[in-house]
């Protein structure tokens, strides 16, 4: 089935989409939870709970299994509430259908569903007709979750570890599996065959034998390879990825899982020619696995989606996307962080978002992941973080461990950014003889983790007037590059009208293109490679610099060429991208002389 619009909204951070279903998914809208946080899942379900006048029974951490029924229960009531938003628009007679005709304006100009009302009312309306005609084509928007399949961190229970489905992901999953949505589960981080095994113990994340899927699987990617693998140790348990979701590996927000020096742009191609490839050979897989095990095999060809998202901040870069690379759907993320109809940020982040420009916003380490990690300097985490080591006592005291994936010192894990490992780790260092320098340096690697399981929560406490007395009111925050060309907080509409093009929300005329911008990204991380390896240089890691840099300069060549080739995108500035591609590839010919003189 065609989606109502040509956007999702992806997950950002913890708490900023946790509850966007609810907000947007009556307007048709795709939006995605998170599921890391059920502390926050739980606090939210009370607070929903009481805003709905619903029962609320406390799901405690002394009941068992409490994280995979706190996610359930979240998500059901999550359902419930947005199917009765939905049905209330549907309910045309009501409220003058202002909600329907807001649905109706923030749809497309080429929307056949737009173009079927404009003629159903255009001589008048006729509210027997149009309520059929509502009934039978308007659909809610999906509500989608994310799993970070790496944060799957092992519990205990009196000291003794659990079996492997209480860890964390497998838990969200099951939370997932056993709630009534009918959406998609995101899959990102990469892979976890453990995990990606435990999903064939539900049902519901297999066709029938129409090809239906009651919960679909998607797969967040930066490339084609990455995909195909994972896709085929999926199909061969019988389980189809419905969606491919490419990311830009350093032009997005969160965690930037940056590829070899592959871009988007010819990632996107090889996507669009292997298209075909992909879903015959993996949709074999698929069929031969559900016949091993006795499973309804599906009578029609299974549904294949290709989205991407990652920097794009215009309308013509929008529909460039979709209509060049042939894809499904457009994911618009960061700008939505200025829009309070559609996200959960407080109004000091915001304020602070809205005024942020290219160098407020920047990769950092302080990811206890282990990943780079987009961060927004001056951000209240940081801030409160400074205050524990100003004090001599740096590190969290990390209330929630969702990242305690650490071993180092404790069997049962310890977060990198919490107080106890960041002491221990410290501790270990006094101990070792070196310079004085080298000992500065690893220092500050150590103290610079921070608590951002708590941090990417707390903004959504604060809108909601929770309390924070545990956690602490610090918020992290984590847009891609592409928010410094947004400075003013946005009305649902208005991020619909700019989306397409029927108004533009940036003020700024210097915002770079969404592919030259990616290349800029991969350049200047190159370079940072080059200078992290100076002194230690061997020849895995020069083949790999050379590796990375030929990449680039293939997806320069390919650029070059598809700028020069449109005669509808991109011709007002096609000099233009020309030329800031020329100065990106003078700068990649110095980077080679870099390293061929190492």
């Amino acid at each position: 089935m065609k989606n109502t619009h040509s956007f999702h909204i992806p997950v950002m951070g913890i708490g900023f989409t946790i509850d966007s279903p609810l907000k947007v998914a009556q307007y048709g809208i795709d939006s995605v939870i998170s599921l890391v946080d059920d502390i926050l899942l739980e606090k939210l379900r009370k607070f929903y709970s009481i805003k709905f006048e619903v029962p609320y029974k406390e799901i405690s951490d002394k009941v068992d299994d409490f994280r995979a029924k706190r996610i359930t229960s979240y998500l059901n009531l999550i359902h419930e509430q947005t199917e009765k938003k939905f049905n209330q628009l549907k309910n045309i007679t009501s409220e003058k259908s202002k909600a329907l005709k807001e649905y109706i304006q923030m749809l497309p100009e080429y929307s056949s569903l737009k173009k079927d009302f404009v003629k159903l009312t255009e001589d008048g309306v006729d509210f027997f007709k149009l309520k059929d005609w509502v009934n039978k084509n308007l659909t809610m928007g999906s509500i989608d979750v994310n799993i970070m399949t790496k944060v799957d961190k092992g519990n205990y229970l009196n000291k003794e570890l659990l079996p492997i489905e209480y860890n964390d992901a497998h838990a969200a999953l099951r939370g997932y599996s056993n709630s009534k949505l009918t959406s998609s589960l995101v899959l990102s981080a990469g892979m976890n065959p453990r995990l990606y095994s435990y999903i064939s113990h539900f049902d519901d994340f297999f066709p029938d034998e129409n090809g239906n899927i009651k919960k679909k699987i998607i797969l967040k990617v930066s490339d084609y390879r990455s995909a195909f693998i994972q896709g085929k140790f999926l199909a061969k348990k019988g389980l189809w990825v419905s969606e491919y979701r490419i990311e830009s590996g350093l032009n997005c927000g969160g965690h930037a899982f940056a590829t070899d020096g592959f871009l988007l742009g010819p990632v996107l191609k090889e996507f669009k020619e292997k298209r075909f490839e992909l879903k015959s050979q993996i949709q074999e897989l698929v069929f031969a696995a559900l016949k091993l095990e006795n499973k309804k095999i599906p009578r029609t060809d299974l549904n294949l989606k290709i989205t991407t998202q990652g920097g794009v901040g215009t309308e013509e870069e929008h529909t460039f996307l979709m209509n060049h690379f042939k894809l499904d759907s457009v994911g618009w993320g960061s700008p939505f962080l200025l829009v309070p109809e559609a996200t959960s940020v407080d109004e000091k982040t915001i304020e602070k978002l809205a005024k942020a420009k290219e160098d407020d916003l920047y990769l950092s380490n302080t990811s206890p992941l282990g990943v780079p990690f987009n961060t927004l300097k001056g951000n209240t985490k940081d801030f409160e973080k400074q205050q524990f080591i100003d004090k001599g006592r740096p590190g969290s005291s990390c209330p929630n461990k969702f990242i305690a994936l650490n071993n180092e010192f404790k069997e049962t894990g310890l977060c990198t950014a919490s107080r106890e490992y960041q002491y221990l780790k410290l501790k270990e260092l006094d101990a070792l003889e070196i310079s004085s320098k080298e000992k500065e340096q690893k220092h500050l690697k150590i103290i610079e983790k921070s608590c951002i399981c708590v941090g990417l929560s707390t903004s959504t406490l604060i809108l909601n007037e929770m309390s924070t007395k545990k956690t602490g009111d610090g918020v992290s925050v984590c847009p891609g590059p592409n928010m410094a060309y947004y400075d003013k907080v946005m009305s649902l509409r208005n991020i619909t009208d700019h989306i397409y093009g029927r108004k533009n929300v940036l003020t700024r005329t210097d915002r770079p293109n969404v592919f030259i911008k990616e290349l800029s990204l991969y350049i200047t991380h190159l370079q940072e490679k080059i200078e992290t390896v100076k002194t230690t240089i061997d020849k895995k890691e020069l083949r790999y610099l050379l590796k990375f840099k030929n990449n680039l300069d293939e997806g320069i060549r390919y650029y070059h060429d598809l700028f020069l080739a449109q005669k509808q995108s991109f011709v007002a500035c096609k000099e233009s991208l020309l030329n800031a591609l020329k100065i990106e590839q003078k700068k990649l010919v110095l980077l080679g002389i870099e390293i061929e003189n190492l």
